[in-house]
């Protein structure tokens, strides 16, 4: 497939999931030019286009699909994701991927694995969730914190909320507001995301984290966990909001000698640490 030119996807299923924000069913179609956008590491990214409008970028958010679909949780903010708001089932889209590098769910084999979203990141992070759980066996434990500004803006909250009832996961949600919590889902603190990571015991030497979110909490993220212990290379963050075009050409994800088009979106603390605004 030529990475510079989109191939042709139909939206399938259009699912609202907050008031700005839409969960997408792409199907991409079986034919060899089109299945492989659909073939993909959590983590990875893609271009999605509005023919005549533009082209943005879009981390995945579900499972890779054998038959060809995907799932874009999008929020209508942009230029064409405000339009594609829009949009109905049997539209036609273009996509084009996958780019960049994903979680390294090889090196998580038999590891304990701390996934840590906020707001909106909880999508890119949704697509490594649901890998993890499908090859349960391969981990160790398996934690989920998640924050996000208010009850209703936290996504997928009665899929978390299923989760939270099994035994092989522990899921820790919060908001930043109390009059949201006070009679909210079960599991739900009040309190920053940084906060969660006070109440947690972990193996560092056996302990994986992934996170995503908006850039101005990875700081608080990554200095707490430093501070329970976890090596920078065990920290994975992915900095999927730098994302442009997708094949390293415009420049515009630069951080230090890193595209993160090319070179991530995800990387461990250790290659971004002394990078001046690599996490802003």
């Amino acid at each position: 497939m030529n990475a510079s030119l989109p191939v042709p996807a139909t939206i399938t299923t259009i699912r609202p999931l907050t008031d700005d924000t839409t969960l997408y069913t792409l199907d991409c179609g079986l034919n060899t030019q089109n299945n492989g956008v659909a073939s993909f590491l959590p983590g990875q990214f893609l271009e999605l286009s509005l023919p005549g409008i533009g082209e943005v970028p879009i981390s995945y958010c579900g499972f890779p699909s054998a038959g060809g679909a995907i799932e874009l949780c999008i929020r209508h903010v942009g230029h064409v994701t405000t339009p594609l708001n829009r949009s109905v089932a049997g539209d036609a889209v273009g996509v084009r991927g996958p780019f960049g590098h994903g979680f390294p769910l090889d090196s998580y084999e038999n590891q304990d694995l701390l996934l840590i979203a906020g707001g909106l990141g909880m999508a890119p992070l949704r697509s490594l969730l649901l890998a993890l759980l499908n090859q349960r066996q391969r981990w160790g434990e398996l934690t989920l914190l998640y924050g996000a500004r208010e009850q209703g803006a936290l996504l997928f909250l009665e899929e978390l909320l299923q989760l939270a009832k099994r035994n092989d996961i522990q899921v820790q949600l919060a908001v930043d507001r109390l009059e949201h919590c006070l009679e909210g889902p079960p599991n739900c603190r009040v309190a920053l995301l940084p906060a969660l990571l006070e109440q947690l015991t972990i193996r560092p030497d056996r302990t994986c984290a992934a996170l995503c979110g908006p850039p101005v909490v990875y700081p608080y993220l990554v200095s707490g966990l430093k501070r329970i212990g976890l090596p920078d290379e065990r920290i994975h963050l992915s900095l999927e909001r730098r994302m442009k075009c997708g094949v390293g050409r415009c420049g515009h994800c630069a951080v230090g000698t890193f595209l993160c088009c090319c070179d991530g979106p995800v990387f461990n603390y250790a290659q971004l640490a002394g990078i001046e605004g690599a996490l802003a």
